[in-house]
């Protein structure tokens, strides 16, 4: 069965930063691909950044870019979403996913999902 736990979200300040964890069971993850999404409240599941298996193929979402880093650590089966200049849409639930398919230019069709961490940016 795989499981996929996320963990690390809270309130955070506006000028602080944010580190999300992501802890994947139940598949070889070192040949799989993760990533991030996100939803505002009253807004579509958007995604945020995804990797590849061996962290060479990197996608992040327009809206993040330059702001967040994502990273994986394929002897812990983690993964991790550095967050920081923040922007009042940054304030969503936070979904990381197993299995993802992804290209240069594409996210999506995650195969396993968390439930979920809320991420709220104070102002």
């Amino acid at each position: 069965q795989v499981q996929v736990v996320e963990s690390g979200g809270g309130l955070v300040p506006a000028g602080g930063s944010l580190t999300l964890s992501c802890t994947v069971s139940g598949l070889t993850f070192g040949n799989r691909n993760m990533g991030w999404f996100r939803q505002a409240a009253g807004k579509e599941r958007e995604v945020v950044s995804c990797i590849g298996w061996n962290s060479v193929l990197i996608y992040y979402g327009d809206s993040v870019k330059g702001r967040f880093t994502i990273s994986r650590d394929n002897a812990k089966n983690m993964f991790y979403l550095q967050m920081g200049k923040w922007k009042p849409e940054d304030t969503a639930m936070y979904f990381c996913a197993a299995d993802v398919y992804i290209t240069k230019d594409y996210c999506g069709r995650a195969e396993h999902w968390g439930k979920g961490t809320r991420v709220t940016v104070s102002s």
